[in-house]
């Protein structure tokens, strides 16, 4: 199991409702969660499948930034 952190604009309750659909539809994540407590956004996943740059896109699809942290 891999775990992606991206810096996002997901900033309030109301942005993490607008992205959940998307990141729910995508089959290959196990968890994710947004800390809309840190400065940065910080969204974390864990996938067995998916690559950082899926879920990027995913994020950007769902109208918000992605950007990946190590």
């Amino acid at each position: 199991m891999k775990t992606y952190k991206f810096k996002t604009t997901i900033n309030c309750g109301n942005c993490v409702k607008a992205v959940t659909p998307h990141l729910n539809k995508l089959e290959g994540i196990a968890d994710w969660n947004v800390d809309t407590n840190n400065p940065d956004k910080v969204l974390e996943v864990s996938t067995d499948s998916l690559d950082a740059d899926t879920i990027k896109s995913t994020v950007e699809k769902a109208g918000f930034k992605a950007e990946k942290i190590s």
